[in-house]
């Protein structure tokens, strides 16, 4: 059973850091790209972020691109999102997702809420 299970977020002041996690399991996460998406109080979801099976290729969306890092760990079967200089309009559902064997799969999720 494909499963993505989030972690990592939480409430920082306008200005700090987190590192989200995505622990893969019921596939080999290398063998697919995958994503970051969130959503906002009232609002869809937005993509945020993708990385490429290898972890070499990334691509990011205007609104986060110079201060969000995309990673992954193929060994550990983790993606990453590190969060820097955040800012109260990144408050959101932050969501892993990956298609696997043509479906699409997205966990829990994980709130990062920025507040002062």
């Amino acid at each position: 059973e494909v499963q993505l299970v989030e972690s990592g977020g939480g409430l920082v002041q306008p200005g700090g850091s987190l590192r989200l996690s995505c622990a893969a399991s019921g596939f080999t996460a290398s063998n697919y790209a995958m994503n970051w998406v969130r959503q906002a109080p009232g609002k869809g979801l937005e993509w945020v972020s993708s990385i490429n099976t290898g972890g070499r290729s990334t691509s990011y969306a205007g609104s986060v691109k110079g201060r969000f890092t995309i990673s992954r760990d193929n060994a550990k079967n983790t993606l990453y999102l590190q969060m820097n200089s955040l800012e109260p309009e990144d408050t959101a559902v932050y969501y892993c997702t990956a298609r696997v064997f043509l479906r699409d799969y997205r966990g829990q999720g994980t709130q990062v809420t920025v507040s002062p």
